[in-house]
């Protein structure tokens, strides 16, 4: 499948069980939840699909989950985190044989390689297969930035195509523009900056509350880029303090408890992340509670426009 990179993809949780395995059941109300908002694209193996905590065999049934549900409805991208460019280049071969349409990528883990280190990790792992790339790029989570100069060589290879533009420079994406047009489609990374990025010109938003709240995320999208910025705003001013869930060490707890408040998730994570608990749990919980007590109507007009 083609991917046009635009609209909301979600960077989705993996859902486990109290007893630590895979939880479908639970992913699939999930992921029928972000198609009946109208998302464009499924993200799996992210960092808030602890990815990390995940097992190779575990990738592969998600992913072939997950394609055996959405069918050719939405693309289904794999992200990759690996330490060596060998690895990298089997985690694509891998996604490719269970049918992921796309893969996102992150920069070498653990070493922090230099700029021909990184550009020849991206240009290898593109050249080793057919699927369409999104670098992920996030020099303050990851330490390592992808500068323009070395997205010149990355568009080099045909299937390295969009960027995951998170290094929380909102100018960023006009420069990314100017220099490059519409050769590097760009979606934002960070949830508190989506709306301002869009309206700059970003083609989409790889979401991270959008796994609890899918039809407010899907219409902020859709209004910005129907030119009807009041609307949007007032349904992003109203998601801002949920949002900022998202830019947080436990974002994975955080975006989980969301996931329950709305009913589309558990709380189940995976060793050695437990579930909040204490004060932080009750400082989540009220701004959760605050946004549910005034959450918004989406209308239907707005989510198929």
């Amino acid at each position: 499948m083609a991917i046009k990179w635009e609209g909301v993809m979600p960077a989705v949780t993996t859902k486990f069980t109290t007893d630590d395995q895979l939880d479908l059941k639970m992913f699939q109300t999930n992921i029928e939840a972000q198609l009946d908002a109208g998302v464009n694209g499924i993200i799996l193996g992210g960092t808030l699909g602890e990815a990390s905590t995940l097992t190779y065999d575990e990738k592969r049934e998600l992913t072939r989950f997950t394609k055996e549900l959405v069918g050719t409805k939405v693309p289904v991208i794999m992200n990759i985190a690996e330490q060596t460019t060998k690895g990298a280049i089997k985690a694509a071969e891998i996604a490719e044989e269970d049918g992921a349409s796309g893969l996102m990528m992150l920069p070498p883990m653990r070493y922090l390689a230099d700029d021909r280190e990184t550009t020849e990790y991206f240009r290898e792992t593109a050249k080793s297969t057919s699927l369409p790339i999104m670098v992920y790029n996030n020099p303050i989570d990851y330490k390592i930035e992808v500068t323009l100069d070395m997205f010149e060589e990355l568009l080099k290879e045909d299937n390295i195509q969009a960027v995951k533009e998170s290094t929380r420079d909102i100018s960023n994406v006009t420069r990314i523009i100017n220099r490059f047009d519409d050769r590097l489609k760009i979606l934002c990374g960070v949830d508190t900056l989506a709306m301002e990025s869009m309206i700059m010109g970003a083609n989409g938003w790889v979401a991270g509350l959008v796994c609890a709240f899918p039809k407010e995320t899907v219409a902020i999208y859709k209004l910005v880029k129907a030119g009807r910025i009041k609307e949007a705003l007032e349904i992003y001013r109203w998601f801002l303090p949920v949002l900022e869930l998202d830019i947080n060490p436990k974002l994975v707890q955080n975006i989980k408890l969301a996931e329950v408040a709305t009913g589309i998730g558990t709380e189940n994570v995976r060793a050695p992340r437990l579930p909040l608990a204490g004060e932080e749990r009750k400082q989540v919980q009220a701004i959760l509670d605050k946004a549910m007590a005034t959450r918004p109507e989406i209308t239907s007009e707005v989510l198929v426009s």
